[in-house]
C-alpha cells in the first residue's frame, strides 16, 4: 500500500516490489499513484503466488478506510517508509 502527503492511499500488486516502487517514485507509473504522487510504502504483504496476491488485493480494496488503516496502523504505527528498508 502507498500513501502520499495527501493521505490517499492505492492498493496493488506486483511479483517485483523493488522495482515497481522504483517506478513509482520515478514518476514512471501513469495514473492513479502518480496523479497524486503516492510514492511511500506503508504496508506490504508476501504472497506464495499471483492468485492469493490478486484475492488479498481485492479484499484490501473493498475494505472501508478506516479497515485499511487499522491494518497499516497494526504493523507500521509510524507510517515509515519501508520501501527505505528494502534492497
Amino acid at each position: 500500500m502507498l500513501t502520499g502527503k495527501s493521505g490517499v492511499l492505492y492498493t496493488g500488486i506486483t511479483n517485483h516490489l523493488a522495482r515497481r516502487l522504483a517506478e513509482h517514485k520515478q514518476k514512471r507509473v501513469s495514473g492513479f499513484s502518480q496523479k497524486y504522487n503516492l510514492t511511500k510504502l506503508v504496508w506490504f504483504e508476501v504472497h506464495g503466488g499471483p492468485k492469493s496476491a490478486i484475492a488479498r488485493e481485492k479484499q484490501i480494496k473493498s475494505w472501508s478506510r478506516p479497515k485499511e488503516l487499522e491494518l497499516i496502523n497494526a504493523g507500521n504505527p509510524g507510517w515509515v517508509d519501508l520501501s527505505l528498508s528494502l534492497k
